[in-house]
């Protein structure tokens, strides 16, 4: 919808209303850290899939390819969920859709506690779980930034993907200790009690600056907001449709397949039961773990920062061949213990582990304006997809290979594939015919 004014028209002819006095900080920051909260509470679910192979094995005696696939069913639906969940929040609302997708997650969670059978872990965690999960993944913080901000996309974009790390960080080493202490069920019944906290926070939210009678934060005039968007479903598959027409977005859905890949379903789903392999303890391994998402978040919000400055195709082409480098190296750095040629890795994989979202976001919207959110929902889809892929194919060659070995070199063979593709992304003017239906 075309951006209007309260000077536009006669009185009662349909003149948008004007913005109330503004405050010293624009409530847009307010709906931004109530965000920030939310998806930090929320990432207890993304903590827990890793430190859950060794004890699933041990107890139930299920080899790790198995495991491994509930984990990918979730991760696959955590991002083929995505798109849909952003054209969701046009019709239902913020606060509905992620409100929903908790209670889900609490659900899928707590359930596993009575399983006893690979199937129901399917169904609990590979289903429930991750239909709740992408519900308000990545989309989540899209669909906040585009309609609260026009300036500062780049660093808020950073700073609420950043949250999860953050979330990672506080759950990680918490859910460890209990696994180890109290066995694996007490810490599936923490993940569902922490997506059951949240809940309160998403209420504080409001859907769009209108609500308040605000402007976005770096806008001078006031949008009214838009009617409900009916046909979600439809509309999700249309943007897809006319999106998979340009080159674009088959370079953005590969480098981020290969993102997840490298990420989510390698080192998030394996990091601990391959440094587990080599006589680390769980909870040293699982810290580790945890302080990648302490320098994630210095990573992302940088990343954010540089966004907002640099071209957004370079910076991705460098956090891939980084990446690359680094997990070519880990497989000579696992030991029993930590030692500081680990601690560098850590340190260095954590500034790089979800850099890549600020700049991928920014090409999204550069190509695919207002459907810019639902673009960067299936191209979100493609990450978790990759994710989804190497979750599985890691614990199978784990079971072939005895050794993980082979996983992290094929990883780092892919970001190396991955740098060049962002390197050959044209630029928005070369596709503008191609495109012009979907701005």
């Amino acid at each position: 919808m075309t951006p209007t004014t309260a000077a536009e028209g006669p009185p009662g002819a349909g003149a948008s209303r004007p913005p109330r006095s503004r405050p010293r900080i624009h409530r847009a920051w307010f709906v931004a850290v109530v965000t920030f909260v939310t998806i930090i509470g929320a990432a207890a679910f993304r903590s827990l899939p890793g430190l859950l192979i060794d004890p699933l094995n041990e107890e139930f005696g299920w080899s790790r390819g198995t495991i491994g696939l509930a984990v990918s069913v979730n991760l696959a639906l955590y991002g083929l969920t995505a798109p849909f969940a952003a054209a969701l929040m046009d019709r239902f609302g913020i606060r509905r859709v992620v409100a929903v997708a908790l209670v889900v997650i609490a659900a899928g969670s707590g359930l596993t506690v009575w399983m006893d059978s690979a199937w129901q872990l399917l169904l609990c965690w590979g289903l429930l779980v991750g239909l709740g999960s992408g519900s308000m993944a990545l989309a989540f913080a899209a669909t906040v930034t585009n309609r609260w901000f026009t300036a500062r996309r780049g660093l808020v974009t950073g700073i609420l993907t950043a949250a999860s790390a953050s979330g990672q960080l506080i759950f990680l080493p918490l859910l460890s200790w209990i696994v180890e202490a109290h066995k694996w069920r007490p810490a599936a019944v923490t993940v569902a009690l922490a997506a059951l906290a949240v809940v309160p926070f998403v209420w504080l939210l409001r859907d769009h600056p209108a609500d308040v009678g605000t402007t976005p934060y770096g806008s001078e005039e006031f949008v009214e907001k838009p009617p409900p968007v009916t046909g979600a479903a439809r509309r999700t598959v249309g943007v897809l449709f006319k999106a998979v027409r340009t080159g674009p977005f088959w370079l953005l859905a590969g480098t981020f397949a290969i993102c997840g890949a490298s990420t989510n379903g390698l080192v998030q789903t394996h990091f601990v039961p391959a440094a587990h392999d080599h006589g680390m303890p769980i909870t040293a391994a699982a810290s580790l773990l945890a302080v990648v998402g302490v320098f994630d978040v210095v990573g992302t919000v940088a990343s954010g920062w540089f966004t907002d400055r640099f071209d957004a195709r370079r910076l991705l082409a460098v956090y891939y061949a980084l990446r690359g480098i680094s997990l070519l190296f880990l497989p000579m750095l696992l030991a029993p213990s930590v030692h500081p040629p680990m601690i560098f890795f850590i340190v260095f994989y954590g500034l790089d582990w979800v850099a890549t979202v600020p700049p991928t976001l920014a090409l999204c919207r550069e190509h695919y304006g207002e459907d810019s959110a639902i673009v960067f929902g299936w191209v979100l889809a493609s990450h978790q997809v990759g994710a989804a892929l190497v979750a599985f194919l890691g614990g199978v060659a784990r079971d072939t290979f005895g050794s993980y070995d082979v996983v992290w070199y094929a990883s780092g063979a892919l970001c190396a594939a991955a740098a060049l593709m962002a390197l050959v992304i044209r630029r928005r003017h070369a596709d503008a015919g191609l495109v012009a239906g979907l701005a």
